[in-house]
């Protein structure tokens, strides 16, 4: 077995556990906070119908992250996210905390582009189901 395969693939499920809580927190936060996160929302020019999708992401796909399902398109996706939430929520020049939380913002989208170019690793549903594929 070749140890450089296994740390590579260990560093993919650290990546993908730690790049998936905050999500799966925040998703679960906004449903027991529901309508002060529509308010916030609405405060962005959001329109609060768009809420149960933002907690479909955070919350679901975070999850899907954490156990690597569909794991290229999910990390895709939240970059995505990240990027349109510092550009929405956070993008207030003079503000340094308001522009420390667009930078995480930025360097957690890059992770997740990292993390849809490698893939979720052997350590992941999406590595049992190629696999299983590969074997019928």
């Amino acid at each position: 077995m070749n140890n450089d395969g296994v740390m590579c693939d260990l560093g993919k499920l650290l990546a993908r556990i730690l790049m998936s809580v905050m999500f799966i927190v925040s998703g679960y936060g906004k449903i027991g906070a529901y309508a002060g996160t529509q308010e916030y929302m609405a405060s962005a020019g959001l329109p609060g119908f768009l809420l149960p999708l933002v907690i479909l992401l955070e919350l679901g796909g975070g999850l899907a992250i954490l156990f690597g399902f569909c794991t290229r398109w999910l990390a895709l996706a939240f970059a995505a996210f990240c990027l349109l939430s510092a550009w929405l929520f956070h993008n207030v020049p003079g503000d340094q905390m308001q522009q420390i939380m667009f930078m995480k913002n930025l360097t957690i989208a890059g992770g997740f582009l990292a993390l849809a170019c490698a893939g979720a690793g052997k350590f992941s549903i999406d590595h049992a189901m190629a696999r299983k594929k590969h074997r019928h």
